[in-house]
């Protein structure tokens, strides 16, 4: 409950002490206030894992699948699961306001934060994104909706303009967000880009529609960084800049404040609505005690258990009850989730599910087999306790059935992955890991700490007091011949391999963009011959300079081996096996926070490995692992496609389950898949017109003459679906939600989940989409039975944007099927005011 003296309380403070309140305390807390009793409150990043306030791989998180693949299941009671589970965490690292989910919307397919959205579409989003919302907030944590509004580009991102028109903003762009507060979530986060001509934490979107018309009584948190006026963003319904404790309000504001140019009462506000947040959160007196920490038993359901009473990783319901053994019951979740959110492509010959008895070699081929991306580049990253990679995946489930062996095929290029616990050992201590030490203008060492891995975004100690950060490791080659070598960091920059000077350059910061200055740092790379077998030291120093942040980077890699054999070796074992699984995706460099894509084709030969493999063995599966689109062009050369997305630390047993027919492979593309991009995400001069209007994704393509690879919705499963017949009524009343009824049949030879789509048209009328999803629902049946799906339509999903919201008379039609372009059943429905 909510202190019903709110008032009394801003009352007691005066004006710099409310002012104090508006900006944050350190880069991750609100400040605190002792005389009202106000507690701070710590935020962290999401949606993938709750990192806490520090960067720091020794203080782990769990991993969860990347929000594209939470949209793929189409399963809200799953992403309210979900949504739990990250309360869960952040109630046990302290954190009051995850700052998850991003609602903006895939645009272009080009963009390069996809993997942290959900979808193209604005009704997929805002169900499944307020589904995270309630269940974060249900364990009395804070959920924020961000970015508001019109944030699709990386590329200037703190500075472009979008240029949206009145009528696509609220039927597209802001649908989500609604749809968020609709849900009750208590904070909204105002981006960075402006919005015809406003920069956000200045826009008056704030006020109008979310606070007034929508009734938001949450706080308006800045993106980090996005406040850069004082008048302007406090005379706007911005109520919360972040981080702190330096930025634009503080004194400036006060000033302000009493020369008349910002009214006290808009101060007032602000405060209001934090303490609000705060009540809610358990950071204020008289709020109600946090929610218990144990997951509910939403994990698992009894149709989620095999006929022995396991589920599919071997967890009996004892297990998987909250307070269970370990961490079980949540790794069960998140694998029960990659299951759910993979889709299948295509599946020629019926090749999947895989048949362990069949098998006696099964080749597991790519690099991201071994060494997958289980989450996307910035700020939403975490440092996951342990991981399953695809390949330990299948080795596991096929022990004692088929021997599984592993190929690279092709080499990733660019810089050297950084060094970690499996490659180093600490020369202090000889433990596996690295040595990181501050010293001072002197050279002396003011501090020292063991770390695991050579990515150091936060080193520990007096920071404030040392001029260097230095990484030292030990490396024993596993083979000899040339390595590179890196350092990454801001500033003066030296390497040195066994006392060798092998880089020594100097930086300069080029960037204002917190996510590339304070997460990713350039590389500078040289070249050293090593000698197999024997150890040598590498040594990193790093100057700290203003406004350079603290992150640096120690890599150390052999060079690349032969292309041509190493493809040779992968075409070798593939023919040799009974199937070859063939794990393909992006890399660090092509789907990242901060920079958007430039091509949706694979790197670094990934396209010819395939084909090369293909084409030595016919039972070949691609599985893709990447966050978003990406361009397929031998997709009708191979047997099966599977895509995985980012699927956190239970991928590898995930895709397992999948492969050998335990769980039902139950996405369906929440994005349209093609090898183009249809609207551009790079600005012009500053400026990105949103020119296509509502007509993004799905709707884009439908006015297109050639097809995309896949339709928006498209997903196969493990069993066939017959749509027998659609019941919608005759006429409509234009304020009224419309439930309609569609009956299908499983035809194929097992039980399985269908996800019942509907799309209205309206085909005379130009202004809108060709089609648009309207609603769906899913249901599950058994081999041979019949199921009906009853779907409800809201009002919204009727109407259009004129200045207000507006439902044309005449007739709409109605479509059911299994995607935006696969749609066997129709009915007219006649809508009228009367």
């Amino acid at each position: 409950m909510i202190p019903d003296d709110l008032d009394r309380l801003v009352d007691k403070l005066d004006l710099e002490s409310k002012v104090r309140l508006l900006t944050g305390a350190t880069v991750w807390r609100t400040a605190a206030e002792p005389a009202i009793g106000l507690e701070p409150m710590v935020t962290s990043d999401g949606p993938a894992g709750v990192r806490g306030e520090g960067w720091d791989e020794r203080r782990t998180s769990l991993s969860l699948p990347s929000a594209t693949a939470l949209a793929a299941t189409w399963d809200e009671s799953l992403a309210m699961a979900i949504g739990e589970l990250l309360a869960v965490e952040a109630r046990r690292k302290g954190v009051h306001v995850v700052l998850a989910p991003t609602l903006n919307l895939h645009r272009s397919p080009l963009g390069g934060r996809h993997f942290e959205c959900y979808s193209e579409d604005p009704l997929l989003t805002g169900r499944i994104g307020a589904a995270v919302i309630r269940g974060i907030q249900s364990r009395g944590v804070a959920a924020t909706a961000k970015h508001y509004v019109a944030n699709e580009s990386e590329t200037d991102r703190l500075t472009l303009d979008a240029r949206v028109d009145e009528r696509t903003l609220r039927e597209v762009y802001l649908a989500p967000f609604e749809a968020a507060v609709q849900a009750g979530v208590w904070v909204v986060m105002s981006a960075y880009n402006g919005v015809n001509g406003a920069t956000m934490s200045e826009n008056g979107l704030l006020a109008e529609p979310l606070k007034g018309e929508w009734g938001f009584d949450g706080v308006v948190v800045s993106d980090w960084g996005a406040v850069r006026s004082t008048v302007a963003s406090a005379r706007a319904a911005q109520d919360l800049a972040m981080p702190g404790p330096e930025g634009p309000w503080g004194e400036a504001l006060v000033t302000a404040v009493r020369a008349g140019e910002v009214p006290e009462s808009a101060i007032d506000d602000k405060v209001r609505r934090l303490l609000r947040l705060a009540a809610r959160v358990g950071a204020l007196p008289r709020s109600p005690a946090p929610s218990p920490v144990g997951l509910s038993p939403v994990g698992l359901s009894p149709g989620d258990l095999s006929p022995d009473g396991l589920s599919p990783d071997g967890l009996s319901p004892d297990d998987l009850s909250p307070g269970g053994p370990d961490d079980r019951q949540d790794r069960a979740l998140l694998r029960r989730t990659v299951a759910a959110s993979t889709v299948l492509l295509r599946n020629e010959g019926d090749l999947l599910p895989l048949v362990p008895a069949r098998l006696t070699r099964v080749a597991v081929i790519g690099p991201n087999a071994a060494r997958p991306r289980t989450q996307g580049a910035g700020s939403a990253g975490v440092y996951p306790e342990s991981l399953v990679t695809p390949l330990e995946g299948l080795r596991t489930a096929l022990n004692g059935h088929a021997e599984v062996r592993h190929a690279d095929g092709v080499t990733f290029g660019g810089a050297p992955v950084p060094l970690d616990s499996a490659t180093a050992r600490n020369p202090r201590t000889g433990e596996n890991g690295l040595l990181v030490r501050l010293l001072d203008a002197a050279g002396t060492e003011i501090h020292a700490e063991h770390r695991f891995t050579g990515r150091l975004l936060e080193p520990e100690g007096p920071i404030h007091r040392a001029v260097t950060v230095e990484v030292r490791a030990l490396v024993r080659p596993d083979r000899a011949g040339l390595w590179h070598v890196a350092a990454a960091g801001w500033g003066r920059l030296e390497l040195a391999v066994d006392g060798r000077i092998v880089i020594d350059e100097t930086v300069p910061r080029h960037t204002d963009d917190p996510a590339t200055v304070h997460l990713a740092p350039p590389y500078r790379t040289g070249g050293v011959t090593l000698e197999a077998g024997r150890e040598v030291e590498i040594v990193m120093r790093r100057e700290l300079v203003p406004g350079g942040g603290r992150a640096c980077v120690l890599a150390a890699a052999p060079a690349a081996a032969d292309p041509a054999a190493e493809l040779a070796a992968a075409v070798e074992l593939a023919g040799s096996s009974d199937v070859a699984v063939v794990v393909v995706g992006t890399t660090e460099q092509a789907e990242s926070e901060g920079v958007d894509r430039e091509t949706l084709t694979l790197p670094e030969g990934q396209d010819e490995l395939v084909r090369a493999v293909a084409a030595a063995n016919p039972a070949t599966v691609v599985v893709v692992n990447s966050g978003g689109p990406v361009a397929m062009p031998w997709r009708q050369e191979v047997a099966a496609v599977l895509v995985g997305w980012f699927p956190g630390e239970e991928g590898g047993n995930g895709l397992a389950d999948v492969l050998l027919g335990r769980a039902e492979p139950g996405g369906r593309l929440p994005t349209t898949w093609a090898d183009r991009a249809l609207v551009p995400a790079v600005p012009e001069h500053g400026v990105l017109e949103y020119a296509e209007g509502p007509h993004i994704g799905y709707r884009g393509w439908l006015r297109e003459q050639e097809p995309p690879a896949y339709w928006f919705g498209h997903g196969l499963g493990y069993t066939t679906w017959r749509y027998e017949g659609l019941w919608a009524p005759e006429r409509i009343a234009s304020d009224r939600p419309v439930r309609v009824r569609v009956m299908v049949r499983n035809t194929g030879p097992r039980a399985g989940r269908e996800v019942v789509q509907i799309y209205l048209s309206r085909p005379r009328d130009r202004a809108r989409p060709v089609r648009w999803l309207a609603g769906f629902a899913a249901v599950t049946a058994e081999s041979g039975e019949r199921a009906e799906a009853v779907v409800e339509l809201p009002a919204r999903a009727f109407q259009h944007w004129a200045g207000a919201w507006c439902t044309a008379e005449g007739e709409m039609t109605v479509h059911a099927g299994r995607s935006a372009a696969d749609l066997p059943l129709e009915a007219v429905i006649t809508v009228s005011y009367s």
